[in-house]
């Protein structure tokens, strides 16, 4: 047993705009998927899609908090002259550069149309397979206990453990990789951006569910009521979600 996970959902005050900013930049297409926007490769509506983790972009009615995101996206390219027209495109679209601290360094940081902060990194071997999402950056207290919850919740395998940050890839070696980096910071807010996961088809929500929570994961509240959707907390409490298979 194991889930997968269906797409990466950020909040946003206005959905319509921010599916279109990550839509450019990612050069894929904003769907209108009932009240969310969904982001994914060109083509027609998958989801989930086999080999790339989309973007659903779900409206809300407060805007983002001054507070860095402890989860975002690092933009991967292929070349140092990709790399420039990267970043003239996201900033023609409304991209803000952004100082989270990061002192000198090869990536540059950004912030969407809301605020949402996103690195674009500088051409790797290592991210040439994975799409233009390189991989999903998760700010944490511990990698190693983070690292070990991920790896059984998605079944998943370690490519790299330390006290620092933590890496992990599909088994298929396909789409983005799932870094956990150390950082001092508490939560100080709601998560922005976070997971939802999917069971693989013949398992059951509630017993994947059940599951995690043996992991150690937490029921949330926050105020969904009866859905379709289980929210729960990893043990860093980060938010993710535990969709009813499609």
């Amino acid at each position: 047993m194991a889930l997968r996970p269906a797409h990466v959902n950020i909040k946003a005050l206005d959905a319509a705009a921010v599916g279109r900013f990550w839509a450019e930049a990612l050069g894929w297409t904003a769907y209108s998927a009932g009240v969310t926007t969904y982001v994914g490769p060109e083509g027609g509506l998958v989801w989930p899609h086999p080999v790339f983790l989309g973007i659903d972009v779900v409206p809300v009615p407060d805007p983002k908090t001054p507070a860095k995101n402890r989860v975002h996206l690092d933009l991967a390219t292929t070349s140092p002259s990709h790399r420039a027209e990267l970043l003239q495109r996201l900033e023609r679209n409304g991209a803000t550069p952004v100082d989270v601290g990061q002192g000198p360094a090869p990536w540059t940081v950004l912030a969407d149309v809301e605020g949402n902060e996103f690195c674009v990194l500088d051409p790797r071997d290592a991210y040439r397979d994975t799409g233009p999402i390189a991989r999903i950056v998760v700010d944490c207290a511990d990698p190693r206990a983070l690292a070990r919850f991920w790896t059984k919740a998605l079944d998943w395998p370690p490519h790299e453990v330390t006290d620092i940050r933590a890496v992990l890839r599909s088994p298929r070696n396909t789409g983005p990789y799932l870094h956990f980096v150390r950082t001092p910071d508490p939560k100080s807010a709601p998560d922005r951006v976070h997971l939802d996961l999917l069971p693989h088809p013949g398992d059951d929500q509630e017993a994947e569910t059940t599951r995690l929570r043996t992991l150690g994961a937490t029921d949330l509240d926050i105020g969904q009521g009866d859905t379709s959707w289980t929210c729960l907390t990893d043990p860093d409490d980060h938010e993710f979600c535990v969709l009813a298979p499609s």
